[in-house]
């Protein structure tokens, strides 16, 4: 078989309201290809109430300063939360923890029921289980279309042993 032929190529810039739909889903369908870890991202708001969000859009920017970035969709109902945070934190999730992976992605008042949590900088939550955390000082926030992008300036970070909670096409996994 002719590898090259299994390839369907969608294209941008069309008029046709269903063809436009239709080409977002498959370009979520695309970007699904590639596997990602799992973090949920944890704030504090100016009242000081907790904020967190499953997140798998985290990198690494550079090492000197240590600088992380991740993206929040601007229509999130945490959206205002991050952006206007002085601090937030990223926990990376292991691999039994897709329940708490899903807790953070649903759109429920008090997502950290139940949710063990130590203060860290700022006072944000930094769940108590995950395989590693980044405390880090917002560093700056830039527009990436529907999403905007969060830098931070890592402060400090710890992390223990363990297996990565991964997202694969639609779907949590663990290592194989």
């Amino acid at each position: 078989m002719d590898r090259r032929a299994a390839f369907r190529t969608f294209e941008f810039g069309v008029d046709d309201e269903a063809e436009i739909e239709r080409d977002r889903r498959a370009f979520r369908d695309a970007l699904g290809r590639y596997p990602t870890g799992v973090a949920v991202a944890t704030t504090r708001d100016a009242a000081g109430r907790p904020h967190g969000i499953t997140i798998n859009s985290f990198a690494s920017v550079s090492l000197d300063p240590p600088l992380i970035l991740w993206s929040i969709a601007r229509r999130a109902t945490t959206a205002d939360a991050f952006l206007s945070a002085p601090y937030f934190a990223i926990s990376i999730l292991a691999e039994h923890q897709e329940a708490l992976a899903r807790t953070f992605s649903w759109s429920a008042a008090d997502r950290f029921t139940g949710v063990d949590t130590v203060p860290g900088l700022g006072e944000v939550p930094l769940l108590e289980a995950a395989l590693a955390v980044f405390e880090c000082e917002r560093e700056a926030v830039h527009p990436g279309g529907d999403h905007a992008i969060l830098v931070g300036r890592v402060a400090r970070f710890r992390m223990r042993p363990g297996r990565p909670l991964l997202f694969h096409a639609g779907l949590f996994r663990g290592l194989e």
